[in-house]
């Protein structure tokens, strides 16, 4: 049998004898190695992290100014994201800077005042009003305010609000 020969113990006459620090004996652990994949591993989770954030941005920012076209530039910003096309990116970010104004709430508010005005319940205001509610006597197509017994009732705010207009 032969005897073992420490490969620590005969380097290469062509070799210098003193090695740098990065170049490891055989069989122990690569130190700059590991400290090089655990680097990029960071570095990747890191750029992943500020990628995502940075592509959600248009979307956090229409939900923190509780705009109505959220849920428009959150679809923008996930087809931006899968199909790598800028302009859908740049179009969440445009439309959620703007501020929108509210149309439909505008539109219902005038809708419910008309129907007060005219006299016509609507939907919402269809249920019979509780007993012994402050301004349950009086209707609101009354045109003098008075109910029909001819004694003054109570009235509310809303309702002399309604007759000043």
């Amino acid at each position: 049998m032969a005897a073992e020969v420490n490969p620590a113990a005969e380097i290469n006459p062509v070799a210098t004898h003193h090695l740098p620090i990065f170049i490891t004996a055989p069989g122990q652990t690569d130190v700059l190695m590991v400290v090089t994949a655990a680097f990029l591993f960071v570095a990747v989770v890191a750029f992943g992290v500020l990628f995502l954030r940075l592509h959600s941005l248009p979307e956090r920012m229409a939900h923190r100014g509780h705009k109505l076209q959220f849920e428009i530039v959150a679809v923008l910003c996930l087809i931006a994201l899968f199909t790598h096309i800028h302009a859908f990116w740049i179009a969440a970010l445009l439309l959620a800077l703007i501020e929108l104004p509210d149309l439909p709430g505008w539109m219902g508010r005038i809708a419910r005042g008309v129907e007060r005005i005219a006299g016509i319940k609507s939907a919402e205001t269809s249920a019979e009003p509780p007993p012994g509610d402050a301004y349950a006597e009086v209707k609101i197509g009354d045109p003098a305010g008075y109910a029909p017994s001819g004694e003054t009732p109570r009235r509310s705010a809303k309702d002399k609000e309604l007759t000043h207009a």
